[in-house]
């Protein structure tokens, strides 16, 4: 059974079921990732400077819209975080500051991808300052947001003035509130991952998960953009930071990776199970018995829903099939 093979944007990297006597019981999907970087690469061995450019896919980062009073490092690399070495945020007053740190995806996030990133956002940011805050913004770049520039295709925000309440809220194309609460102090205790998969051109699915608890997934949202992502942009307002090892008001975040759409396939006796992200509406199931035609057939059988994927059995027949998913 074949791994994988690369093919155009809006395909499914392929899998091949070499019949039923040689393939593996194992699942055939595409494990590479488009972009990944990690605070513990070498690129940040001695801090966490405007311009760095760690792993591999992203842009550079920059640290434009940084305040640049009051007096502070506000960009840095913490090791005190519960997410371990990361990506910090801080800001040394109460009522005024701001921390920005961003950088491109080169291509833009397409559909079928999933943006990934492990934060640790702050638990102390409650006081008597209305405006202290943080929020992620995803953009069109081509950088960062300055202070009180909120346009974005999403925005994810914690802000005292918002409800008056520790929840995060949410902001697209036809929604700005708050949604199902999920408090801030949940995905403060032990950081948490946050997920966003396109689920076409200007639809998406959010999901958070705090790391306290990894069974209690949070889907947050589902709902429609405006305008390509192509920037990611974590920003941090007015929070008294004692320095990097100050978790409790700092902004963190250690690692941030983008996969594409995957396609996973597996043996159940003689048929294979094929499966998919359920969000993912617009994506037909193909097979070929040849890389080198160049159209592929659909399959006849419409996918089911089963524990929040589309899953598709077909039997195992001839001796190789391909299987992919094209956006429609």
């Amino acid at each position: 059974m074949r791994s994988h093979f690369l093919l155009p944007r809006g395909v499914a990297t392929a899998c091949a079921v070499a019949g039923a006597s040689t393939m593996l019981n194992g699942n055939c999907s595409a494990q590479n990732l488009i972009a990944a970087d990690y605070a513990t690469n070498s690129t940040y061995a001695s801090g966490w400077t405007n311009g760095q450019n760690g792993g591999y896919g992203f842009g550079a980062w920059s640290f434009s819209g940084t305040d640049t009073t009051p007096a502070g490092q506000y960009q840095g690399i913490g090791s005190s975080s519960p997410i371990g070495r990361a990506w910090t945020l801080l800001t040394y007053s109460g009522s005024q500051g701001l921390a920005n740190a961003g950088r491109a995806m080169p291509g833009g996030l397409q559909p079928g991808q999933t943006f990934e990133a492990v934060i640790q956002n702050p638990n102390t940011w409650q006081g008597t300052y209305a405006y202290r805050g943080f929020d992620i913004l995803f953009t069109s770049g081509p950088d960062n947001n300055p202070g009180g520039v909120n346009t974005s295709a999403i925005r994810l925000q914690v802000f005292d003035y918002f409800n008056s309440s520790q929840f995060w809220a949410l902001g697209d194309a036809t929604f700005d509130g708050s949604i199902k609460p999920l408090d801030a102090v949940i995905t403060a205790a032990a950081g948490a991952r946050l997920d966003l998969t396109l689920t076409s051109a200007t639809t998406y699915s959010l999901t958070f998960t705090p790391l306290s608890n990894p069974s209690a997934a949070y889907l947050m949202q589902t709902g429609m953009i405006s305008s390509p992502i192509s920037w990611f942009n974590f920003r941090s307002y007015n929070g008294a930071s004692s320095g990097l090892t100050d978790t409790a008001n700092n902004f963190s975040i250690s690692s941030m990776t983008i996969a594409p759409l995957k396609l996973n396939i597996q043996k159940d006796g003689a048929n294979v199970l094929l499966s998919w992200p359920g969000a993912l509406t617009n994506f037909n199931l193909v097979y070929s018995t040849n890389l080198n035609v160049p159209g592929w057939t659909a399959v006849s059988t419409a996918p089911s829903i089963v524990n929040g994927q589309n899953v598709v059995t077909n039997p195992i027949v001839g001796k190789q099939q391909f299987f992919r998913l094209e956006q429609q």
